[in-house]
């Protein structure tokens, strides 16, 4: 494996790749296209190790978002892999695609090109004569037992330095509930380990100064803090801490905000705010508008973010439920000065200013109202 490579001094720490991940609530143009950009983020991570003197990439677990992540999946993550033939990528199984009997795992041993390691067995994987990877593959979604607990009696040659592959949460993050595939938060020190690559939380996390999360390096959720990087570790002396530096590689920015509104002039410093030092097209935007409007504005509103901002974005997940109407005369007279719809417009008005689910439902027919008179005055005028 190290033939040509030289002394191990630094590698990339990466983890969550989760290739494959469906994005179930995204429109399908976007789906697609953020499917995409995690398989493109290999390439970048590939870049990133060239430019910064290294030829092994540390792969944390979750590699592939599940057991069968399929065929197209599959085969452009070994095609990425194996285009960057001058770096050994190490894979290891986490809990969305553990290393079952004859399962993703046995396929990707029998077809993954040789610069590609799959760390399947609890044993240790040797870089250079003189730097050992010792892997904790999980062989089950969920498992009681701490998966990296045989690195404390794992043998390596004296004075090699051992670097620690592991998926898991460390104790610290329990939420009170069975702790699963938990990893003990002095296992570096316990293992006599010069650094421990972690896995599982999707976001960069220090425990201690050997051991990191590094968080996935595409962005793919909402309150992700510090995601889309990878960790360059740098080994120093046998007794010195290693240096790890991020470095971003994410193509998509999850940006979540609320927008609190007092007429529908005050849209336009958040949308100034948004586009600032970002290409709108690189963002996946969660946008909860809250404050009051006339209804005429909370349409004029929504029509602006509908019709326009949500087409230079990636995605926009627009949440509207915290924005109110509160009708004016002049909303109700441009549907209808006097007559039968100014009627209903004013029963629906009143109904409105109910509390409960009657009185949203009516709010929504009286925008539905406003709405529709105004595409019908369009087409009359036109």
């Amino acid at each position: 494996m190290t033939q040509g490579r030289g002394r191990v001094t630094k590698f990339i720490h990466t983890s969550d790749w989760q290739l494959g991940k469906p994005f179930g609530k995204a429109p399908v143009d976007a789906r697609a296209a953020l499917q995409e950009a995690r398989l493109d983020v290999i390439e970048a991570i590939a870049t990133v190790a060239r430019a910064q003197g290294t030829a092994f990439v540390l792969v944390a677990g979750d590699v592939f978002d599940a057991p069968e992540p399929g065929d197209r999946v599959v085969r452009h993550a070994l095609t990425r892999m194996s285009a960057a033939a001058d770096l050994c990528w190490i894979l290891l199984p986490g809990n969305h695609d553990p290393a079952r009997p004859d399962g993703l795992w046995s396929r990707l041993a029998g077809e993954a090109p040789s610069n590609v390691v799959t760390a399947t067995e609890p044993t240790p994987i040797e870089l250079d004569d003189k730097v050992f990877v010792l892997p904790a593959p999980l062989t089950f979604k969920r498992t009681l037992q701490d998966p990296t607990a045989w690195f404390d009696a794992a043998e390596t040659p004296a004075g090699a330095r051992r670097l620690g592959l592991a998926h898991g949460s460390i104790q610290d993050f329990g939420v009170g509930e069975t702790a699963t595939n938990q990893i003990a938060p002095d296992r570096a020190r316990r293992a006599g380990l010069d650094y421990l690559a972690l896995g599982d939380w999707h976001g960069r996390r220090q425990i201690d100064a050997r051991t990191m999360y590094s968080g996935t390096p595409e962005p793919d959720d909402f309150g992700r803090e510090h995601s889309g990087e990878v960790l360059l570790v740098e080994l120093g002396s046998a007794t010195s801490t290693p240096t790890v530096t991020p470095i971003s590689v994410g193509r998509y920015r999850w940006i979540s905000e609320t927008w609190t509104l007092s007429a529908a002039s005050d849209l336009d410093a958040h949308l100034t705010a948004l586009a600032t030092g970002r290409d709108l097209k690189d963002v996946v935007a969660r946008i909860a508008l809250a404050g009051l409007l006339t209804l005429g504005e909370r349409v004029a509103v929504r029509d602006r973010l509908e019709s326009r901002l949500a087409h230079e974005l990636r995605w926009l997940d627009l949440l509207q439920a915290g924005l109110f109407a509160r009708p004016t005369d002049n909303d109700l007279a441009e549907i209808d000065a006097q007559g039968v719809l100014r009627e209903t417009a004013e029963r629906l008005r009143a109904m409105a200013a109910e509390p409960g689910s009657q009185g949203v439902r009516a709010m929504a027919a009286l925008e539905r109202l406003y709405v529709e008179h105004q595409k019908a005055q369009r087409i009359v005028a036109a």
